[in-house]
């Protein structure tokens, strides 16, 4: 039995004036697996993902999750779909508390009349869902779960982004340079959580210039160039060079796309 794509995009074109930031771009992603996305500055991999999760309209193709046609017109819309994305900047308010981070946007009111009239806060239901998240992704080193964002490390601030990620995003989680900014300790412990996050059944789209990160997590590695899916290779199949060849065009692939 053939598997399909969890999701797919077909034909993406996107245009800023003159410029073609998508040429015609495909992309698959299967269940179950961390397809990294690779490509040079000004490849077009940040538009593509960003018309996946909402963040910009293509002008032209089409995009299907779960066999579904769909159209985010906002990263809200793509988040109520299932599809989660933890941004470079982490998207975190740093003078706000680990629970409040975590349901930044979707905060749970008290049940009954406080909540519905009065818009109190369930905080103590928030503060346990936190907890039991962070310690789902082995993240209870972190023991105050009110204590300020700004306080964390690095890679703390960064578990914080993928347990919020991976709390609320049932079908895909997209993640946009999650180690760039991160010494070799705190990027051993993100590259251990995405890999805990992908037992857990969730596809994980991995955009990363770390070429050793890339080929020791990914299953897949979707080459993006000019706007446009050059191919798709097995890291077991080809070299950290090869990839940096195929990405700068110094090197062109045997196949188109390989699956």
């Amino acid at each position: 039995m053939v598997q399909e794509p969890i999701l797919t995009a077909r034909g993406l074109v996107k245009r800023y004036g003159r410029v073609t930031a998508l040429d015609n771009a495909d992309f698959d992603l299967y269940p179950g697996e961390i397809l990294a996305v690779i490509g040079d500055n000004g490849a077009g991999k940040s538009s593509m993902i960003k018309a996946i999760s909402g963040a910009v309209t293509p002008d032209d193709g089409e995009i299907r999750l779960e066999g579904q046609l769909i159209q985010f017109r906002s990263p809200i819309e793509a988040r109520k779909a299932g599809i989660e994305t933890v941004y470079q900047n982490l998207a975190l308010s740093p003078a706000l508390s680990i629970a409040d981070n975590i349901f930044l946007g979707r905060e749970l009111r008290k049940p009954g009349i406080m909540g519905k009239w009065f818009r109190k806060l369930d905080r103590t239901a928030m503060e346990r869902f936190a907890r039991d998240k962070l310690s789902e992704l082995g993240l209870m080193t972190i023991q105050n779960i009110n204590q300020a964002v700004e306080t964390l490390s690095g890679g703390q601030r960064q578990g914080v982004a993928v347990a919020r990620a991976a709390a609320f995003g049932s079908k895909v989680i997209i993640l946009d340079e999650p180690t760039a900014a991160l010494g070799v300790k705190e990027s051993r412990r993100v590259l251990e959580l995405i890999l805990d996050v992908r037992r857990r059944g969730i596809p994980i789209v991995l955009i990363s210039h770390n070429m050793p990160h890339v080929f020791e997590v990914a299953d897949r590695i979707h080459v993006h160039r000019l706007g446009r899916r050059l191919c798709v290779i097995n890291p077991k199949d080809y070299s950290m060079s090869d990839a940096v060849a195929f990405m700068t065009g110094a090197k062109a692939p045997a196949e188109p796309v390989a699956a």
